[in-house]
């Protein structure tokens, strides 16, 4: 997959600078490759350490979309070699490949929670798996009119990493749960609600804020004070554009549905979900549903124990779990199908390695939630430390 990040800096006078990060990849709707991430990563951290560098802004190419998530393509191509070859090697390299991948993935995702100082996410349009992971972390969230987040990873069989663990399960109860069973999209407005976003831009404001970027005297004003001041004189400009909620009005349904019970249960609460008289409201539940309905039963059940066992993990944690999980859906053969099924032939048709909730093996999920490493032998060993690279 073709793709890269373009780095510049923004001249704020007095020889201060915001780091300007643009994911180009339009094609694939800025879909991380191994080599962006790289990219990023690198850029993250030089600007990070230099004193110059008062912040970071990072946005993607073209209107449609910041980020629509990981290079799944290329890890099913290298997922699709390893099952068709009959060489040992050919395992040995996909295991490897989807390491070094999700390694940087959450290497990266973790540097912009926990970066010192404002990361500023321009999310407009699609902001969705991977880009979610991205965009969660920073400091000043943006959306637009038109942005739509969600974790979609039940329809490929994967399961809502980059720190879905952790964000997920900061959300009030029950939603979460719902947003990764369902794969159900946010406005901006719910965003908004949600705390998963802070402001609401319109797109035509981009460059204007860029400017009040490049003029704001930042000898004077701390950091992250100055950008919020900023993105709340430009949201109240905005303020007329806020799409309709989507999600909010089955706020209710949504934790009664999913607060309590197994997760057939649930299932079974979020099928009874009563839908609204008007075609149009009734839409995005109905969505949803079918959404978990058509979904891979062994993600749902990935998802279910997330979002029930892991509540109090640290962030670094949560990320060296994900890394398991992640490197043995890639083994599994659960994730190579959905993306087969909905990317590449496009049939929309996976065949899930259990028929439905009821009949995953327990087992399997054990499995999946099983170390592939030592402690010490993590690859995400230091994340969290002081001293982490």
């Amino acid at each position: 997959m073709s793709g890269t990040v373009n780095i510049s800096e923004l001249d704020c006078g007095g020889g201060l600078k915001f780091g300007v990060a643009e994911l180009d990849n339009p094609a694939s709707l800025n879909a991380l490759s191994y080599d962006m991430l790289v990219e990023l990563n690198e850029a993250l951290r030089h600007w990070q350490d230099d004193h110059n560098i008062v912040g970071v802004v990072i946005y993607g190419a073209g209107e449609k979309a910041f980020c629509a998530g990981g290079d799944v393509r290329a890890m099913y191509h290298v997922m699709h070699e390893a099952k068709s070859s009959e060489h040992p090697d050919s395992k040995f390299h996909a295991i490897g490949y989807l390491t070094d991948y999700f390694t940087i993935e959450y290497q990266t995702d973790y540097l912009i929670h926990t970066y010192g100082k404002p990361v500023i996410v321009w999310g407009q349009g699609i902001v969705m798996g991977g880009g979610i992971g991205l965009y969660i972390g920073a400091s000043h969230r943006i959306t637009t009119p038109t942005t739509k987040l969600a974790m979609p990873e039940i329809s490929i069989g994967l399961y809502p990493d980059v720190g879905g663990t952790w964000f997920l399960n900061h959300l009030p109860q029950g939603v979460g749960l719902f947003l990764g069973l369902t794969g159900a999209t946010v406005n901006a407005t719910d965003a908004l609600a949600l705390s998963l976003a802070e402001h609401i831009l319109l797109p035509e404001q981009k460059a204007a804020f860029f400017e009040s970027l490049q003029k704001m005297n930042w000898d004077d004003v701390e950091p992250h004070q100055g950008v919020t001041q900023l993105l709340e004189r430009f949201g109240k400009e905005a303020m007329y554009t806020h799409p309709n909620n989507k999600l909010i009005p089955f706020l209710p349904a949504i934790q009664a549905a999913c607060q309590y019970g197994s997760l057939p249960e649930i299932y079974n609460q979020i099928q009874a979900m009563a839908e609204p008289v008007d075609e149009e409201e009734g839409k995005w539940l109905r969505r949803a549903k079918q959404t978990l309905k058509e979904g891979s039963p062994i993600t749902a059940h990935i998802c279910y124990r997330q979002l029930n066992q892991f509540h109090y993990e640290s962030l670094a944690d949560c990320f060296r779990l994900e890394l398991t999980l992640s490197v043995r859906c890639g083994e599994l053969g659960e994730f190579y199908e959905g993306v087969k099924s909905r990317l590449i032939e496009k049939t929309n048709q996976p065949n899930w390695l259990f028929p439905d909730i009821d009949s995953v093996d327990s087992t399997v999920i054990d499995t999946l939630f099983t170390p592939l490493w030592a402690d010490n032998e993590h690859p995400l060993y230091r994340l969290g430390l002081a001293d982490s690279p």
